[in-house]
């Protein structure tokens, strides 16, 4: 199975679990707009566990196992939220569908508070790393924060140039997955090696996927 053929069917699964909720959230009145929000507060909430726990990591509580336990806790928990303000990204696309509430300016928002979420949420871990010492970690998340814009961007502007452009192995559903799962591993774990190791596939394999683009509108033009 090709990889479009997985996301495809993995896609189709969970519109089936979720459509039953779109057609709730239809009669009550809820918009795209709306939902795309309160996945970007979500968000805010995660980067603001990510805070909390990196303030528990400094040179008083790597001594306190009280303190580090309760860094990690936040970590994981951060983590989980992540996970959860993801399924309002899938959401609010679905619902503008299925409601027929599709608009330009709802595509402007959506991208938009995608983009602040992304950068906020790393952002969080990006303090982690430092506050725990771990310098370099702090500037391999910083790396994966300009790949995540940039992989975005690139695909914007291919748009604008009339020019389709989803090509790439590390993709904002990829990105968000990972991030969740290795903050939900850390915490549980208690090891920063996970988050490390999450952090620093993001930042290769998205900055990988922005020149990857680039290259594919290379040829496209160039075909023209």
């Amino acid at each position: 199975m090709s990889d479009m053929n997985y996301r495809d069917f993995l896609q189709k699964v969970i519109y089936w679990v979720i459509n039953p909720l779109i057609k709730a959230m239809i009669k009550v009145g809820l918009t795209p707009n709306i939902i795309t929000f309160i996945g970007f507060v979500g968000n805010i909430v995660a980067a603001a566990l990510f805070v909390k726990s990196a303030m528990q990591f400094n040179d008083e509580a790597i001594n306190a196992s009280d303190n580090t336990m309760a860094a990690f806790q936040l970590l994981g928990w951060g983590g989980a939220v992540i996970l959860f303000a993801g399924l309002f990204d899938m959401i609010d696309g679905r619902l503008a569908r299925l409601g027929n509430m599709s608009s330009t300016f709802g595509a402007l928002w959506d991208s938009t508070l995608d983009r602040y979420s992304e950068l906020i949420s790393l952002f969080g871990i990006c303090l982690i790393f430092i506050q725990a010492g771990w310098f370099w970690m702090g500037i391999t998340t910083f790396a994966a924060m300009i790949g995540s814009v940039m992989v975005s961007y690139v695909r914007a502007r291919a748009e604008g140039l009339g020019i389709e452009c989803k090509v790439g192995l590390m993709q904002r559903p990829e990105r968000v997955v990972v991030t969740a799962f290795v903050a939900i591993l850390a915490g549980l774990t208690e090891n920063l090696w996970w988050l490390a190791g999450g952090m620093t596939v993001i930042a290769i394999l998205a900055n990988i996927t922005a020149f990857w683009r680039v290259a594919h509108c290379h040829k496209e033009l160039k075909d023209r």
